[in-house]
């Protein structure tokens, strides 16, 4: 038995949930740090408060693929963990921008970090799933084209959630101004909005798609032995990590590079550009002119992610051209330079060529590293490898997450550009390690032990 091809509709319905998650990742990076900053927050104390986030990815990621491989229910195996985490990601949107009524309880900022870790690893519940999902209903042949139709959904609703606050404030008038302690109208209802939207769009991949039984995998993959039943307990997430094939070692680095610089850019790119672009003095995170450049900061994330959706239609055709692991390595690069551009911009607006640099690499980033890594590892393996590759992407995290700040602080002198200078240095160090990649869908040969 072979797995079927799937029609356009039919992989663009299996991703569709994927616009929603992304809508709401999006409203939370691009305003995350500034909703912190409104409670009381330092900005060296930023990518602490972010810490949280990645902490719990990197728990929950791995154990989500593990059971959502050995769980069958009447919706499948990956449908209810996604949409278990759509409900509680769509609590943590409504919830966060107005964390200040439990003030008579908690501190409203301390509230506000707690709910951006439930809302962080409730994303986590839902994304890798859906990159399993993807991996376990494609063929090899399709893989490239489902990465990327997901990276186009990924990015129509990034685009979507980073524009939605300042559209809401400059066409339809709502309030940006922030009163003391309290989050702007238009970030309260662009999160209620993104929240909406988030569980509709699950709820349609729920209902359209079809998943593989254990039995009908079984037939795909004859010749794969079952793994015994005492050894199948959630500990063997531990010898599935000691076994990872070679291509998930080699891509690792790759891929710890890429956050490390992306999650800079998502904590600091507020402060670095209110300040180094805007010329507002270093401990201003409150005035009106503060909350435009924080609005153009959303803006300018949706410009990336308008790239990357656009761009991520033609990665199968370049991949098919120059191979995944040129396709990967000139996109960084593009991507690298565009951040470290950020620091020469004379103004605002020249900060869009940097993003549809920036926009090429997310593209790649979100479909190369999973298209190369789906050929390298068994379909029954799949769920749980895919949350262990997470381990790559959380790590880089929280590094930053704990020397991010104080580098700002100490070493920068309080001016985050330099945070957004150091991401782009890192997506060149990651193009150059992409080099030592073995793509085993590529060259045939087989990297696992």
């Amino acid at each position: 038995m072979k797995k079927r091809k799937l029609s356009f509709l039919e992989i663009w319905n299996m991703s569709f949930g994927f616009l929603g998650i992304q809508m709401g990742f999006a409203l939370q990076n691009a305003n995350a740090s500034r909703i912190l900053q409104i409670f009381g927050a330092d900005i060296h104390e930023l990518s602490w408060f972010w810490l949280v986030a990645p902490l719990t990815g990197l728990v929950v990621q791995p154990v989500i693929g593990h059971y959502s491989d050995r769980t069958w229910t009447r919706l499948g195996r990956r449908r209810p963990f996604f949409l278990t985490g759509a409900i509680l990601a769509s609590i943590g949107l409504i919830l966060m921008p107005r964390a200040d009524i439990f003030v008579a309880f908690l501190p409203a900022l301390w509230v506000g970090a707690g709910l951006l870790m439930i809302m962080d690893a409730s994303f986590n519940v839902a994304m890798e799933p859906f990159r399993a999902l993807v991996a376990d209903n494609l063929p090899s042949d399709q893989r490239t084209l489902g990465f990327s139709i997901q990276t186009v959904l990924i990015g129509i609703g990034a685009v979507v959630g980073s524009w939605l606050p300042y559209v809401l404030a400059n066409w339809m008038g709502l309030s940006n101004e922030a009163v003391l302690g309290k989050v702007p109208l238009n970030l309260l209802v662009s999160f209620v909005i993104g929240a909406s939207i988030l569980l509709v769009s699950i709820i349609v991949t729920v209902v359209t798609t079809k998943e593989y039984t254990p039995e009908e995998l079984a037939l795909i993959e004859p010749d794969v032995p079952e793994e015994p039943e005492e050894k199948a307990g959630l500990l063997t997430i531990f010898s599935d990590f000691a076994k990872m094939p070679k291509t998930m070692i080699q891509l690792s680095w790759v891929q710890f590079f890429s956050w490390f610089g992306l999650f800079g850019m998502w904590v600091f790119s507020t402060p670095a550009i209110a300040h180094h672009i805007y010329g507002l003095p270093l401990e201003d995170s409150t005035s009106r002119l503060y909350q435009d450049a924080g609005d153009w900061v959303g803006v300018l994330f949706g410009v990336y992610n308008a790239v990357s959706a656009v761009f991520a239609f033609f990665l199968p055709v370049i991949a098919k051209k120059v191979g995944r692991k040129t396709t990967h390595v000139i996109a960084l690069i593009t991507g690298g330079l565009g951040l470290i551009s950020v620091y020469f911009v004379p103004d605002k607006y020249w900060l869009i060529p940097a993003m549809c640099a920036i926009g090429i690499a997310w593209a790649s980033i979100l479909a190369m590293p999973y298209a190369i890594l789906a050929g390298s590892i068994p379909a029954r393996k799949m769920g749980v490898y895919m949350g262990i590759f997470n381990f790559f992407i959380v790590i880089p995290q929280i590094i930053n997450a704990l020397i991010g700040g104080p580098m700002v602080k100490y070493l920068y002198g309080g001016n985050a550009i330099y945070a957004i200078v150091v991401s782009g240095v890192s997506f060149l160090i990651a193009a150059v390690l992409v080099f030592g990649v073995q793509d085993v869908d590529e060259t045939g040969q087989q990297t696992s032990p």
